[in-house]
């Protein structure tokens, strides 16, 4: 997992997270905790009990992590990627918002239909309100993102201060990551 001949971690989070949520949980408990390293995101998202797992680890075990989407960070990948203490795009990187879907396959009574439909009415504003905190942006301005849901650009994302551009084609890129990194350090407290 050392990245970049420094010592650094990466993990890659790709495709849908509930296929993949053991091993990357796994992965993330694995490095070193309050260690430094990268996660790279092509991911469509998945379970948002997923995306709230890999988030809260990253946080609990205090990582200083840089998120960087190589592709697409979408759906319940959003919150793991919000997670990171800094974040890089490019300007193909897309991000998709939108509220929490609910999907069964499971034959459910009409009580616990209910019952889901009042808990996913409470995760969803709960989700928004973490997405919000942990991008450090304006409620508003997520919610106008997620309803009915977008597509965002790597550039608009760096556009509303949420993450730092990286350019594929201008020399190294890890270079320009650890020269940007500075001014990309969101409080972890917030």
């Amino acid at each position: 997992m050392d990245g970049a001949g420094t010592g650094d971690w990466e993990l890659a989070l790709f495709g849908d997270l509930s296929d993949k949520q053991s091993d990357l949980l796994s992965r993330l408990v694995e490095v070193p905790p309050k260690s430094r390293g990268t996660i790279f995101f092509d991911s469509g998202g998945g379970s948002v009990y997923a995306g709230l797992a890999l988030a809260s680890v990253i946080r609990l075990r205090g990582l200083d992590a840089a998120g960087v989407v190589a592709g697409e960070c979408s759906s319940a990948a959003l919150l793991p990627f919000a997670a990171c203490r800094r974040r890089f795009v490019t300007p193909h990187s897309s991000l998709l918002f939108h509220p929490i879907r609910w999907s069964s396959e499971e034959d459910v009574r009409y009580e616990e239909a209910v019952e889901w439909a009042r808990h996913f009415s409470l995760l969803e504003k709960d989700i928004d309100g973490l997405l919000a905190r942990m991008f450090d942006m304006p409620r508003d301005k997520l919610e106008a993102w997620t309803r009915p849901g977008r597509f965002v650009s790597g550039s608009e994302l760096v556009e509303n201060g949420l993450a730092t551009m990286v350019d594929l084609f201008a020399g190294d890129v890890w270079s320009q990551m650890e020269s940007r990194s500075a001014s990309a350090r969101p409080d972890l407290d917030g």
